[in-house]
């Protein structure tokens, strides 16, 4: 009789999930501070993609919904600069919604900075 279950050992997936040492805010934080946030987007979406692929909680892991709130802070201000005010007010309220759970700070970000400049610019 074949057995439908496959029970032999297999290595698990490599820890390729980031980790609060590997976010490396140092490179954020240069490209927020420069201005770049086409490019600050595009870092936080490739950590947080990552991150619910390789999360067992998906989206819901806190660090993955972390790095959703920033990357929607630096949509609000590409999209202010960019003259586009209803996005900007749409994401500004949806960064500070998932911000505020996160409040001082998480992983090494001071995030009172961030909220305070979005209520400002809301």
């Amino acid at each position: 009789m074949t057995s439908l279950l496959d029970l032999s050992p297999r290595a698990f997936a490599p820890p390729e999930a980031p980790t609060h040492a590997h976010f490396q805010w140092e490179e954020l934080a240069h490209l927020w501070d420069g201005n770049d946030l086409a490019a600050a987007h595009d870092w936080l979406n490739e950590r947080w993609s990552r991150l619910i692929r390789n999360s067992i909680a998906g989206q819901a892991d806190p660090e993955a919904q972390f790095l959703q709130g920033l990357a929607f802070a630096v949509l609000a201000l590409y999209f202010t600069q960019h003259a586009n005010q209803e996005g900007a007010v749409m994401m500004i309220d949806d960064a500070l919604i998932a911000l505020n759970r996160y409040r001082p700070g998480f992983l090494g970000v001071q995030v009172d900075p961030i909220v305070a400049t979005l209520e400002e610019l809301r």
